[in-house]
């Protein structure tokens, strides 16, 4: 990196490979215990491990027992002479006796042969047969097994196979069984096909599939905000198999946006690429719920959503009753500030208005109903402010509810309708931790099951009588034991072994709460240099995400190699969960509501200012950093504080009226609403306040997060006369696409922090 001190005109700088010249070696630990490199941090050096391995144990498929993989002493692999072999045992765990899974080797040897000639007489050829018949599957419950290969799907039963659906003239996408094995779904071109899995005909659904008109498969912005990053399926068979609901998304009227491979397999010419993308305030997809009859799938039901047409709805999760005999949907207006739940008969469309969720700012997608054997349901809200679960009869009638308090529900874990019980996960005990609780259906007897400090993950066997608990803490490695149904400590199967800690020097994070200015409590992680010399005074640096509900700090081991590398080189080390980031529930992160950064920003200053009190903490050396989210905040903390010396941000949103629809409104209105809002929270409004060195990086090619974001930024600090760099990525999407890309990116980071914060 070079200094841009003293230049008279504005400057871009596009930086070139980072230095890699040797640096000062840093104060070895009075110990002499090694350090660590940069190449090692980025997995380039000699292999160094700061999280350890936990013993292999799960559940079996009987649920009873528990499979543990080890290892033999010796191994005799064919390709390797030194490997160790693995070993898979079953255990009872009321005595603790090992025995042969009873069924592995009938397994391994069908698994050697195959039905491959079954495959041969469809046109596959030996060596495609063989590895197309060993695979697993999807198998049916009337025990056919639906494979895919190279884009043609094949079924499998009693030893015959058919091919069901081909990759031309488009591919096969999506597919899925229905529960009773008859009938296969898909997506082609995109229309919904179903086929019949004993003949092989085919029944259309829809015929109007397009590249703008998406029958069965979500767009973009659904599956990215809605329903999850890389889910598109968008068709739900019913539990009976007599019917499949799906969405329907017409983008005619959604905008299209390009990114541009400058790249492109070395040519020299580029190749746009250009998808529809509904920027804050444009058009969204129009959506329809449609319904198909197995018996007459063209005969599409559509259920009537004109009375939500004003407010541009959302559908944001489709589901079933158990019996099948309902459809259950979840309708948000398009800026999210209430949810219906909703129930409707698939053969008349006659809807069931069911719950009409509120909230003082936006409401958060909710789970689908745990249903129980009376036709009854739990339902998780978040109407109070903090996520709680609710028995409501099908009727309509609250029975009441289950769980109350300052803290929230994670997941409904398990429910016991006989023992009238219910486990799940919650932040009982504090929002950095994650314990498992059980309680009564009627809201009883509330009982905390995982001991110890920091995050549990557990599952339970098939009885619920144990559950296999996972978990660490900030000062702890990971640990696993085996629990009673009750939480008493049946047996410890073992910590993560890390010998590389005993080999390096390493620093132990430390929890802190701290108070904000309005005397909120802020969750903070701290690394402190090692060796640690209180009489020192040490550069400050801190990985900050931020977002919505999104915490940094979390009761968890953490393992990073980079984070200890900079300890060893004389930085502290800071995360901060700030308030709408804490994990405490809606009631504190929807205090971003309508100023996405501003609160933010105020308790970051307050962790910065808590620190920097300390003698050792250097309060003119303060870096901060993140991407996407965090890469908002750390820009947008260089343009609207004066606290930070150096800033590294990474495919960040310099202005929310860039970004897309349904994640933005969902948090900020629209402009037109809160002009204001959109105002106080950009960057790019602000460039001319920057204070302190910017680092902005970002991929070409970003899908989620456009370059655009970063070139407005650059133009605007640019007319200011501001001092910055800039670092593109060619090729790379949200993230750094080639691992040399992301060596360059680490490079470019150490010495920025060695440059402004070490020697600055």
């Amino acid at each position: 990196m070079r200094p841009l001190l003293g230049l008279a005109a504005p400057v871009l700088i596009l930086s070139a490979c980072a230095s890699s010249a040797p640096q000062a070696a840093p104060e070895a630990p009075s110990d002499a215990r090694k350090l660590l490199t940069l190449e090692q941090t980025a997995s380039r050096g000699d292999e160094v491990d700061f999280r350890g391995d936990l013993p292999s144990y799960r559940w079996a498929e009987d649920g009873v027992h528990l499979v543990y993989v080890k290892q033999e002493a010796e191994g005799d692999a064919e390709d390797d002479p030194d490997a160790k072999p693995e070993v898979r045992v079953w255990i009872d765990p009321v005595t603790w006796t090992e025995s042969a899974p009873p069924t592995e080797a009938e397994s391994e040897a069908a698994d050697d042969e195959g039905n491959w000639k079954a495959f041969l007489a469809v046109g596959l050829e030996e060596k495609d047969a063989k590895r197309v018949a060993k695979r697993s599957g999807t198998t049916a419950e009337n025990g056919g097994v639906l494979r895919k290969h190279e884009g043609t799907l094949y079924w499998e039963r009693d030893g015959a196979v058919r091919v069901l659906a081909s990759s031309q003239p488009a591919p096969v996408e999506l597919e899925e069984i229905s529960p009773d094995g008859e009938r296969v779904a898909f997506v082609q071109a995109n229309d919904l096909i179903l086929v019949d899995t004993a003949t092989g005909a085919w029944h259309a659904v829809t015929g109007d599939g397009s590249p703008n008109v998406f029958n069965g498969k979500l767009d973009w912005v659904y599956q990215e905000e809605i329903y999850g990053r890389g889910d598109f399926k968008a068709f739900w068979w019913s539990p009976d198999s007599k019917h499949i609901a799906f969405l329907r998304l017409d983008e005619t009227e959604v905008h299209e946006f390009t990114v541009i491979d400058h790249i492109e397999d070395g040519h020299f010419r580029v190749k746009p690429e250009i998808s529809k993308y509904p920027k804050v305030g444009d058009p969204n997809p129009i959506v329809q719920l449609g319904v198909a009859s197995t018996a007459t799938p063209s005969d599409v039901l559509w259920l009537d959503l004109s009375s939500y047409a004003k407010t541009e709805p959302l559908v944001v999760r489709v589901d079933w009753t158990p019996e099948g005999d309902e459809l259950v949907y979840m309708v948000q207006d398009r800026i999210q500030t209430w949810l219906d739940l909703n129930f409707a008969d698939p053969t008349t469309g006659k809807v069931r208005p069911f719950l009409h969720e509120t909230s003082r700012s936006w409401v958060n997608r909710a789970p689908a109903p745990r249903w129980l054997e009376d036709g009854s349901f739990l339902w998780q809200s978040e109407r109070t402010g903090q996520r709680h679960v609710y028995h409501y009869r099908r009727d309509g009638t609250l029975v009441g509810a289950i769980t109350s308090g300052e803290w929230s529900v994670g997941r409904i874990d398990e429910v016991d309708e006989e023992q009238g019980r219910m486990w799940f996960s919650a932040t009982k005990d504090g929002a950095v931790n994650a314990n498992t609780y059980r309680v009564n259906l009627d809201g009883s007897n509330l009982v905390r099951l995982t001991q110890g400090d920091g995050r549990h993950s557990v599952s339970w066997n098939e009885a619920r009588t144990y559950f296999l608990d996972t978990f660490s803490s900030l000062a702890d490695p990971s640990r696993r034991r085996l629990c009673a149904a009750d939480g008493d400590v049946v047996r410890e199967l073992g910590v993560a072994e890390i010998p590389d800690l005993e080999t390096y020097a390493t620093s132990p994070w430390e929890y802190h709460r701290v108070n904000a200015r309005d005397g909120f409590e802020l969750d903070v992680a701290l690394l402190k240099p090692v060796p640690f010399d209180p009489d020192r005074s040490y550069p400050v640096w801190i990985p900050t995400y931020s977002g919505p509900n999104a915490p940094s700090v979390r009761n968890s081991w953490n393992g990073s190699a980079w984070y200890q590398f900079l300890a060893q080189n004389g930085v502290i080390v800071m995360q901060v969960n700030v308030r709408s980031a804490s994990g405490k529930g809606l009631v504190t992160t929807s205090t971003a509501y309508k100023q996405l950064g501003v609160p933010e920003l105020r308790d970051l200053e307050d962790a910065v200012s808590w620190l920097c009190a300390n003698p050792w903490a250097n309060g003119e050396r303060v870096g901060i950093t993140g991407g996407s989210y965090g890469g908002f905040m750390t820009a947008y903390a260089l343009t609207h504080s004066t606290k930070f010396a150096l800033g590294i941000a990474a495919s960040g949103v310099y202005d929310w009226a860039m970004y897309d629809t349904v994640y933005t409104e969902r948090y900020m209105s629209t402009p037109e609403r809160n002009p204001e809002g959109y105002a106080n929270t950009s960057v790019i409004r602000a460039a001319a306040n920057l204070s302190g060195h910017l680092v902005i990086t970002h991929g070409v090619m970003d899908d989620n997060v456009h370059l655009q974001n970063a070139l407005q930024l650059v133009y605007e600090l640019q007319k200011a006369g501001k001092d910055f760099e800039l670092m593109l990525y060619p090729q790379s999407r949200h993230g750094i696409r080639h691992k040399e890309l992301r060596w360059h990116d680490r490079r470019l980071a150490w010495e920025a922090i060695q440059e402004y914060l070490i020697d600055g």
